[in-house]
């Protein structure tokens, strides 16, 4: 028997392995969102408000960006700027680290490699959508229990009794009243919206960034990220808003449990447009007693919101959405670049 002497065998290289990346993405995200989480959390209160049917009589006035966070901060206090940031980290560690892993396998195994290190944009395209969206569909009960705790200060400042405490009192309700699919509740208009934001963010930054150094020849730095991911957050937010609209009116929508059956499944799977529309499905009760539902489906929502309130509706909170996307993407970005640096990772 022949004995391996001591160093013969290399010892494994997890730096470039796919779960140390996904590591390293959620790291990064977790950074990013801790940063910028105020600005979501008013970006999906301006979201709400004019909603026809939820708001009383006594409901604040259209505020803007600014007006919303100081709102929040005089009214509510300095903590509740980040209500709901729990089961938006959780959020970030099924999406982000999925979306990234899963972009970057299509890339190097299915994309087409240029001579001078491009990728044809229609593929980065392609995978762009399917990452985001496959990422968001695995992380939606995470997303529907933010935006109802998001939801929760503006409750109670209306003198309305608080419907949840914490993110684990918030799953179990919406399981006792939903079952499984009830975690799932909107989750259509949000994978739509995530594939949709991932075409901006991911398919932007990876095409501009290559773009960047292989015809400009500039260095893989800091500034090359920044003005990758400037770009990126733009994008993302342009394309991403109408849809989140959307999901956020679905999400926050008040649920009437007995709709169930067939007819309940296919109103969930019916399309939509959605960064609006999942904040006001996902901010709906989750309790026996809830109301009727406001939308039929994702496409209902988006006809209903453009009829009440006129076609730019679909981009409220398209400031804060900007602004915290821009914000975000450069944090994410630089943050993840430089930690895959530091831990012998590749570059992305």
């Amino acid at each position: 028997m022949v004995v391996a002497q001591r160093g013969i065998i290399p010892p494994r290289n997890y730096a470039d392995t796919y779960w140390f990346k996904y590591i390293l993405s959620c790291c990064a995200a977790t950074t990013a969102e801790l940063a910028t989480y105020p600005l979501d959390l008013a970006k999906t209160r301006l979201q709400i408000q004019g909603e026809k049917g939820l708001n009383g009589a006594n409901a604040p006035p259209y505020r803007g960006l600014a007006r919303t966070g100081m709102g929040i901060l005089q009214e509510e206090g300095l903590m509740k700027l980040w209500q709901g940031v729990t089961p938006a980290v959780y959020r970030h560690m099924i999406y982000s680290g999925t979306r990234m892993v899963l972009y970057e396998k299509m890339r190097d195994h299915l994309f087409t490699c240029r001579p001078d290190g491009t990728r044809p944009v229609w593929q980065a395209i392609v995978g762009g959508i399917l990452a985001g969206g496959v990422a968001q569909f695995l992380a939606s009960p995470a997303d529907l229990i933010k935006v109802q705790m998001q939801m929760e200060g503006r409750r109670i400042f209306e003198g309305k009794p608080p419907r949840i405490q914490s993110a684990s009192e918030a799953f179990v309700k919406i399981y006792h009243a939903g079952g499984l699919r009830g975690l799932w509740k909107g989750c259509m208009p949000n994978v739509y919206r995530s594939a949709f934001v991932n075409l901006g963010d991911l398919t932007t930054y990876d095409s501009v960034k290559r773009y960047f150094i292989g015809t400009w020849k500039l260095s893989d730095t800091y500034w090359t990220h920044g003005l990758a991911s400037a770009c990126s957050g733009f994008i993302g937010a342009a394309l991403g808003t109408p849809l989140d609209v959307v999901k956020t009116r679905i999400m926050n929508q008040p649920t009437d449990v007995r709709a169930s059956g067939i007819s309940g499944l296919v109103s969930a799977v019916l399309g939509c447009p959605a960064d609006c529309i999942k904040a006001r499905i996902m901010n709906q009760p989750v309790d026996n007693m809830s109301r009727g539902l406001l939308y039929k489906n994702s496409v209902d929502c988006l006809m209903q919101t453009v009829r009440n309130e006129g076609f730019w509706a679909l981009y409220k909170g398209f400031i804060p959405c900007w602004l915290r996307m821009g914000p975000w993407s450069l944090t994410f970005w630089i943050t993840y670049e430089q930690i895959r640096n530091a831990c012998g990772t590749s570059a992305f």
